[in-house]
């Protein structure tokens, strides 16, 4: 069996030329199941830990770094996340993108609704940003609604903001690595998605009991050089 990656956008289609021209961009995912349960760094379904978000590009799942979005700063710099306290619980993943995706679906489900050792659980919000993002925050690309009463399923997403349609249309640049590492006019650029599960009560105390989280996010990756006839052909030369 054989596998093969890419580096740039996937176009198909089988009119590449004249007006009835139908290429179209694929379809990519990324999907990241935690276990809030499973505290070993490395394991199925690893689902972090106070102050540590999981990366599940791993396979398995393994620690992750947040990085401070910024299109300027080399190198980046990680981010701390808060660390578990009375009122809030933090657990979340995170997913590397090319620059510039365009984000077409975020799929978010419970398997395991969360619980803790002791306490009382007031609500369960998962948001999908850029960054990190506290309880009540903002997010860059979505979130569900407040959930005080998590069951198990597909959660429905919060109404999209104007400004979180425009987020999703193009992925911001979130962290700049090596300008050697990759090629074409974005390689030096990434995008970062982090879901934060944000759980809230009172008199909180670990571990974790249960949460069973599945996150899913389809996107396309763009090219952001097609469109010209002199300095990048809509066909391919054969």
């Amino acid at each position: 069996m054989s596998r093969a990656t890419f580096e740039g956008p996937i176009l198909s289609g089988d009119q590449r030329f004249g007006a009835l021209r139908n290429v179209g961009y694929t379809d990519l995912v990324q999907a990241t199941d935690i276990d809030l349960t499973v505290l070993t760094n490395g394991s199925a379904n690893y689902g972090g830990a106070s102050g540590q978000f999981v990366n599940g590009n791993g396979i398995p799942n393994t620690n992750a770094v947040v990085y401070t979005p910024s299109s300027s700063t080399y190198p980046s710099v990680a981010q701390t996340i808060p660390t578990d306290t009375a009122t809030n619980i933090y657990r979340g993943a995170v997913m590397y993108l090319p620059y510039g995706s365009a984000i077409n679906d975020i799929f978010i489900d419970i398997g395991v609704v969360p619980a803790v050792t002791s306490g009382t659980l007031t609500s369960t919000t998962v948001y999908v940003s850029n960054n990190y993002t506290a309880a009540a925050g903002t997010a860059a690309y979505g979130s569900t609604a407040v959930l005080t009463s998590p069951a198990v399923g597909r959660q429905a997403l919060a109404t999209f903001t104007a400004t979180q349609l425009i987020n999703q249309a193009t992925t911001s640049a979130d962290i700049l690595v090596s300008p050697t590492s990759g090629t074409g006019p974005n390689a030096s650029k990434l995008s970062q998605v982090v879901f934060t599960v944000a759980i809230v009560g009172t008199g909180l105390t670990a571990p974790i009991t249960g949460g069973r989280f599945y996150f899913t996010l389809r996107y396309t990756q763009l090219d952001g050089s097609i469109g010209t006839t002199s300095t990048y052909p809509y066909g391919n030369l054969e």
